[in-house]
């Protein structure tokens, strides 16, 4: 069966080149870079370079880039340790009322200890309104944390208005950049950040390894207490493997990233013009234009999204419900009931994230293999069958 993946916001295949850079460090180059001999010293310089190539894909100084675990963790460190060590500002922070769960989960746990959370409201694209979050500072602000672009629906925000915004009242900004750096070209200098999270595997690195960066400068505490591992910042031994793999996909990215965009951007629009020609009552979640170049989010009513999923799965179309952290959990989207989208139209989404691997005859074919399946599920919908829509399309 041909496997077609179009959930690359969940994975994406690690390069050829990629995976040959990390290959040595697998076998003969096993050193600590902690120890002070040679063994160390040669990875400690490898993952030097790997650490200016990340540093190069978003216009930062290597000093300023720490590695890290993933997106996840460079969000729990980007909101704890900036809110600790600002502390002296006040215990306010002001965030988006659509941000992934590592944000929201950590909000959560800060706002047991006393934080105080703004959240702030989206329209219907999903924009963050710059006026807002003026609007939201109050003497207490201690930090901002808005992402740059939603991985579920695609719509890119107005970073660097309120990066502006935030630098005009000396307020720590941080964003959440998982989903566009290697998707869109990304310049921390222009947004006006203070700090950026980011991730290898968007960009065909590997899994388990990011980054967070932060402007020379900035305060922000530890989140792991140890050794002084990443200038004392990030204390545990490095993941070599994978920072290696994730410096040579930010090089290749460097050089690639409008190629990328050039390919997956036709078919991107291909799926969001051709599939509601096709299936009636579809919709399109996110901005029609200013939204990432891969992804697709539309919604399907009168049908679960779960259902499709599966019944894609067996036609071996790989896509997904939502955001991958709640497509498990059959929770209704808050990114979507943030917009005003009812629950019922909500249960209905499929998300498709495109990639390089993708293909004009892969679109050709999930525009075949959906409608029948929509039809199917539909037949069998009682709600579909009480608003009259089934008689009017037998």
């Amino acid at each position: 069966m041909k496997i077609i993946n179009m959930d690359h916001v969940a994975a994406s295949p690690i390069l050829p080149e990629v995976a040959d850079a990390m290959i040595p460090f697998l076998k003969e180059k096993y050193g600590n870079p902690s120890s002070m001999h040679s063994m160390g010293e040669e990875v400690t310089e490898a993952i030097d370079e790997a650490r200016e190539k990340v540093a190069e894909l978003i216009n930062a100084k290597p000093q300023e880039i720490y590695f890290t675990s993933g997106g996840t963790e460079s969000n729990n460190w980007a909101l704890k340790g900036g809110l600790f060590a600002n502390r002296a500002k006040g215990a306010h922070l002001i965030t988006s009322s659509i941000e992934h769960f590592s944000i929201m989960h950590a909000i959560k746990a800060l706002e047991k200890i006393g934080v105080e959370v703004t959240r702030l409201p989206v329209d219907k694209y999903g924009f963050i309104d710059p006026d807002d979050v003026r609007k939201a500072i109050t003497p207490a602000t201690a930090l901002i944390s808005v992402m740059s672009a939603n991985n579920e629906i695609g719509t890119i925000e107005p970073i660097g208005e309120i990066g502006k915004i935030a630098k005009e009242f000396n307020i720590p900004f941080h964003t959440d950049a998982v989903a566009t750096v290697g998707a869109i070209p990304v310049d921390v200098q222009n947004l006006n950040v203070d700090m950026m999270s980011l991730a290898s595997n968007p960009f065909y690195g590997p899994h388990g390894v990011g980054a967070l960066y932060v402007r020379k400068g900035a305060r922000i505490s530890p989140l792991l207490d140890g050794g002084i591992q990443e200038g004392g910042y990030r204390a545990g031994t490095e993941n070599v493997i994978g920072i290696i793999g994730m410096g040579k996909a930010a090089e290749i990215a460097i050089r690639e990233i409008q190629n990328r965009s050039n390919h997956v951007r036709p078919l991107r629009d291909r799926l969001m013009k051709e599939i509601p020609l096709t299936i009636e009552e579809v919709g399109l979640v996110g901005h029609p234009t200013e939204r990432l170049p891969g992804n697709a989010s539309l919604t399907v009513r009168y049908v679960e999204g779960e259902s499709m999923l599966l019944f894609l799965d067996m036609e071996g179309v790989k896509i997904a419900s939502g955001s991958a952290c709640i497509s498990r959990s059959l929770k209704v989207s808050h990114v979507m009931l943030a917009m005003g989208i009812d629950a019922g139209t909500a249960q209905g989404s499929l998300l498709f994230t495109l990639g390089i691997d993708n293909t004009n005859e892969d679109v050709d074919d999930v525009i075949r293999i959906l409608p029948p399946i929509v039809q199917r599920l539909r037949d069998m919908s009682p709600l579909y069958k009480k608003t009259g829509r089934l008689k009017a399309v037998s």
